[in-house]
């Protein structure tokens, strides 16, 4: 059960100095092992919002007593923060949850990857414009890479949006992708940003860098397409959303 959290779940733990401890491991690995609490998290990360008890119960169909307790075990093991706020209906406050901003890095044995990677990125920084470019094409390579398939050309358009979606999936995206005019646009919405950590250090190029990666994607899936950001979370957007619209 505990390789089904770490191989579903894509984020990744922050690494204290000294890692974190057994108890706080096996907290965390027991508390995603429930499938309905994993369920829950992943449903608060996409709304993006407080929540509430009777919210997660109605939505999911549980006893709120039942909901209580997933989501006090989602705030013990700091995947949630909570808070009390004035109840509109007169009463005792109401607590609320939300997805923690600090993301949770988990790795066996214990790597600094993200020390590495915040170096690569700083590198990217001082170098200027031209290593930015390159690492543009970086990233827009590896989005073709992580989506193309032997059969691509023979594959339908459904086909190929299972694959956008089952990539974004694995990289932690939690998008909606919804269709108009006969499944010829999509809007590609992401809820969860995997490289939040860094977003407000290197604001401008992260999201380049992002943007880069999607492209590579869609154009490896859709070769003839128009892709237009229409929000972004660096400009304090809830979400980042895509226009793309197949030709």
């Amino acid at each position: 059960m505990i390789s089904f959290v770490i191989l579903k779940f894509s984020l990744i733990i922050k690494l204290m100095e000294g890692g974190i401890y057994l108890s706080d491991t096996l907290k965390l690995t027991g508390t995603l092992a429930d499938e309905t609490r994993y369920s829950i998290y992943q449903y608060i990360i996409k709304e993006n919002k407080e929540v509430n008890v009777q919210q997660i119960a109605q939505h999911f169909g549980i006893h709120p007593n039942v909901a209580r307790l997933h989501l006090t075990k989602l705030n013990e093991a700091k995947l949630l923060t909570s808070k009390f706020v004035k109840n509109e209906k007169g009463g005792r406050p109401a607590r609320v949850y939300v997805v923690a901003e600090e993301p949770i890095h988990l790795s066996f044995p214990k790597q600094e990857n993200h020390l590495l990677l915040e170096w690569l990125l700083e590198l990217v920084d001082t170098m200027g414009e031209e290593a930015l470019e390159k690492a543009k094409d970086i990233a827009y390579q590896n989005g073709q890479k992580v989506v193309n398939h032997t059969l691509m050309d023979s594959m339908s358009f459904e086909e190929k949006l299972d694959i956008l979606k089952e990539t974004a999936h694995s990289i932690g995206y939690i998008p909606t992708i919804m269709e108009k005019n006969n499944k010829k646009v999509i809007t590609f919405s992401i809820f969860n940003c995997p490289y939040k950590d860094f977003l407000n250090k290197y604001p401008q190029f992260i999201c380049l860098l992002h943007e880069s990666f999607l492209k590579g994607q869609f154009d490896k899936l859709f070769p003839e397409n128009s892709f237009i950001q229409l929000e972004s979370k660096q400009n304090h957007c809830i979400n980042c959303v895509y226009h793309v619209e197949v030709l």
